[in-house]
């Protein structure tokens, strides 16, 4: 199967768009097919896609923690996460296109995404320790919370497509409005923040208001999934 056969192939094999926001619809997911396609005709297993994006976002992440903030860090460490974050729509589509998915793969991919989300906060926790010159240091919590909030709601969610029973019912057009409402909590576009490194408080504020954001969704989140659950038990 030639590259451009394998990307018509992924374009049908798409999961569904509910529950997904524009940045994940129409960014990320067309940008993993092309690199699911890619990776096919390198003969890259779904597993070892995985860990290419481990790798892009692990530099990342390293980057942000180990190096002085800058313009020239900001668009480096953003375009490592935006590209680790394509790998990890990528594996998945390339695991439907050979139809090689499966527990393991789902484990790892798992596993992933929890060591990219506590340890991208936790470098930024870094890095405000080390290189901010913080007006006070409450500021050191703020890291801590986003981290918590972040790990809450994938996590959260994670256990809730798996608690509540499938449903059987054909499932509702997916909502433009709900994709929209998504985008602050989307992690593509968390990871837009990091172009503001350059400056220390446009930096600081922009992921102070993040937080804010996502902690509204967790709470509105935790309500409805344990609503859902507890109706569906």
């Amino acid at each position: 199967m030639g590259y451009g056969e394998a990307l018509r192939r992924l374009a049908g094999a798409q999961k569904g768009a509910k529950g997904v926001s524009l940045y994940s619809r129409y960014v990320n997911r067309p940008a993993g097919r092309v690199l699911a396609a890619g990776a096919y005709r390198a003969g890259l297993t779904p597993n070892q896609v995985t860990l290419v994006s481990a790798a892009f976002s692990g530099s990342g992440i390293a980057a942000l923690a180990a190096l002085a903030p800058s313009w020239g860090l900001a668009v480096a460490v953003w375009g490592a996460l935006v590209v680790g974050f394509a790998f990890d729509s990528a594996d998945g589509q390339l695991a439907r296109l050979l139809g090689a998915g499966g527990p393991a793969g789902e484990w790892l991919d798992h596993v992933v995404d929890c060591a990219k989300i506590t340890a991208l906060h936790a470098a930024v926790l870094i890095t405000f320790y080390r290189h901010f010159a913080l007006p006070g240091d409450g500021w050191l919590l703020l890291p801590l919370g986003f981290q918590l909030a972040a790990v809450m709601i994938f996590f959260g969610g994670l256990l809730a497509d798996k608690l509540k029973p499938k449903a059987q019912a054909k499932a509702a057009a997916p909502s433009r409005l709900r994709a929209v409402a998504l985008l602050p909590v989307d992690y593509g576009v968390f990871c837009a923040v990091f172009l503001l490194l350059g400056s220390q408080d446009a930096f600081r504020y922009a992921y102070l208001v993040l937080f804010a954001v996502h902690a509204v969704f967790l709470a509105a989140f935790l309500t409805k999934w344990f609503r859902e659950i507890r109706l569906a038990s």
